[in-house]
């Protein structure tokens, strides 16, 4: 009988631990790419753009995975890039995807348009090395001319 209580608990701990993992690891949704935005930019309206970024930048609630938050200001300068936080303060306003899309302008005109909403293009994903579908939700900062955005992979 404890043989069989062994097992069962045995089992029952992997299927836990399998479970826990296949959470942490499954594919994030737009759903959850739209949350981490509204969030974003309630946090640096409320917060301030400096406090927010620590959290931006650090593992968590606003960075794991393909998930994080990017902001540029209306002149098209990244103000947060947690990939690669060297290159906050540089102009990205005439970046391209490899369709020759201007991505930041059309996240741009979308936050000083509608104030938020999606964005398609394709982009190189770094855990495939391939280039594929991207979709981005973007959200003006209120009141402030700054725009967070978070793409998953489609």
């Amino acid at each position: 009988m404890r043989r069989w209580i062994r097992l069962l608990l045995t089992g029952l701990f992997t299927v836990g631990i399998a479970g826990a993992t296949l959470a942490q690891t499954a594919k994030p949704t737009q759903e959850e790419a739209k949350a981490i935005t509204l969030k974003a930019a309630e946090l640096i309206a409320g917060k301030g753009l400096d406090a927010a970024a620590v959290s931006f930048n650090a593992e968590g609630e606003y960075k794991r995975g393909e998930l994080y938050v990017n902001v540029v200001d209306f002149a098209g300068v990244w103000k947060v890039y947690p990939p690669r936080p060297a290159g906050v303060g540089q102009s990205v306003i005439n970046v391209k995807d490899p369709d020759g899309r201007f991505v930041v302008q059309d996240v741009l005109a979308v936050a000083k348009g509608a104030g938020e909403g999606w964005v398609e293009y394709r982009w190189l994903n770094p855990a495939t090395n391939k280039i594929e579908p991207k979709i981005t939700y973007v959200k003006r900062v209120p009141g402030q001319d700054l725009v967070a955005y978070v793409g998953i992979y489609k």
